[in-house]
């Protein structure tokens, strides 16, 4: 799990709105029980309406922390880095969510038609775009990468529960999706410990749990990428749902007056090169909402759409590089334009 260490990469591409609501006669507060955190690689934000529920908020940035030490790259003990270490090795035998995470991975590269790769790790290396040792690889250089980047050569052995890299210097990174894995958990927490309302942000992932203390649904804001930080171009309502961006604006590499953003084309080694400028994924997991986040930008607009259309309980917000906004079916109630500089295919 590669997250990088620019610790305010897309925190705040989602803002969840009115954070400090009126109270009513629930048990619960007016202003929450908040504790942040630099946990996974970026800044953890957790918000509990509950009263006396302090011990359930640190009790998940414990449950965070165990789940990071199991699934980073970056951690030399972790499961995932035992199955990187062994690459064309030998199997690596696994705890069974790290086994169904990386079979739910390559599900979304099967959906995507091998848009998300889990096995990018080694192109990620080679840009570096996040670290302050960014650069422009040479052709040589991706070209050299490229065999070695390929999904469906992970061989997962269900009987022996093992996970296997076939190839040496291969590499498995489920950056992008173990935040939405590890959110879902912290979901299932909270409810065992009778926590109603909260929002729990792991990085610009973002999960509202319940309704607001006023009784009304979460207001959750997605930035406009083209202005600084809190300016927004909309607004979602929603309740027990997932809202996870990405976007080019998140993180990029200039060279030479080009710029170069982080999601790579596991089949060019380049950045994906398509009209989308950023798409916000609402789903009711937030695995789902990480992993569809970078599918559907790697499909394109219209077969990103079309594929968003086909799923159920998953809805997509499309901003292009000529700021349109495009809304899947079942958010045309659920989304609110606020910048009159971008249009909709509601108008």
């Amino acid at each position: 799990m590669r997250l990088r260490r620019n610790k305010l990469m897309s925190l705040l591409l989602l803002t969840v709105l009115l954070l400090s609501a009126c109270g009513n006669d629930d048990g619960l507060l007016d202003s929450p029980i908040k504790e942040t955190g630099f946990v996974l690689g970026t800044v953890v934000n957790l918000s509990v309406y509950d009263e006396g529920k302090e011990a359930a908020v640190s009790g998940a940035f414990d449950l965070i922390s165990d789940w990071e030490a199991v699934l980073s790259d970056e951690v030399a003990t972790s499961e995932v880095s035992a199955i990187n270490k062994n690459a064309g090795k030998e199997p690596v035998k696994v705890s069974e969510p790290v086994f169904n995470l990386v079979k739910e991975a390559i599900h979304y590269g099967e959906l995507s038609n091998g848009g998300f790769d889990v096995t990018t790790g080694p192109l990620t290396n080679l840009w570096r775009i996040g670290y302050d040792d960014a650069r422009k690889p040479s052709q040589a250089e991706i070209d050299d990468t490229l065999p070695i980047v390929d999904y469906t050569k992970i061989e997962l052995d269900e009987t022996n529960q093992t996970v296997y890299l076939p190839s040496e210097n291969m590499e498995l990174d489920l950056g992008g999706i173990a935040k939405g894995f590890i959110a879902d958990e912290v979901v299932k927490y909270f409810d065992a410990e009778d926590v109603t309302t909260a929002i729990i942000d792991l990085g610009g992932n973002v999960y509202v749990k319940g309704n607001r203390p006023s009784g009304e649904e979460w207001t959750v804001g997605v930035q406009n990428p083209y202005l600084g930080r809190g300016q927004l171009l909309g607004r979602i309502r929603a309740s027990d749902l997932s809202v996870v961006t990405s976007g080019i604006y998140e993180r990029y590499l200039e060279v030479d007056g080009e710029q170069y953003h982080h999601i790579l084309d596991p089949k060019t080694g380049y950045p994906y090169d398509n009209e989308i400028a950023g798409v916000t994924i609402v789903s009711e997991t937030s695995v789902a909402g990480d992993a569809l986040s970078t599918s559907v930008f790697s499909l394109g607009l219209d077969d990103g759409l079309a594929l968003i259309e086909t799923l159920e309980d998953v809805e997509a917000v499309f901003v292009t590089k000529d700021k349109r906004i495009v809304l899947s079916s079942g958010l045309t109630n659920q989304f609110e334009v606020l910048n009159e500089n971008f249009e909709t295919n509601e108008s």
